[in-house]
């Protein structure tokens, strides 16, 4: 069980540490510039929506991941007496 979990655990710590990356900053000033934008209409709706599921995916499983944290605590505990 404890070895289930910990494995679960990883995964979403590996999970948000690539979404938390993977996320483009609010403020996009100087490195839209550079890098250049999707002007259009489509290349500007897309990012966004991808952005919005990428941060609320984000949020899920971070919210998750600090129940299961407290959850893994309490069974350890229990097991260790």
């Amino acid at each position: 069980m404890e070895i289930a979990l910990g494995i679960v655990l990883i995964v979403m710590a590996v999970f948000l540490v690539v979404a938390v990356l993977m996320q483009q900053g609010k403020d996009k000033k100087l490195s839209g510039t550079i890098a250049g934008g999707a002007d259009t209409y489509y290349g500007k709706g897309k990012g966004k929506s991808f952005d919005k599921i990428l941060s609320r995916a984000t949020t899920v499983v971070a919210i998750l991941f600090g129940i299961l944290v407290v959850a893994m605590y309490v069974i350890v505990a229990k097991l260790n007496g």
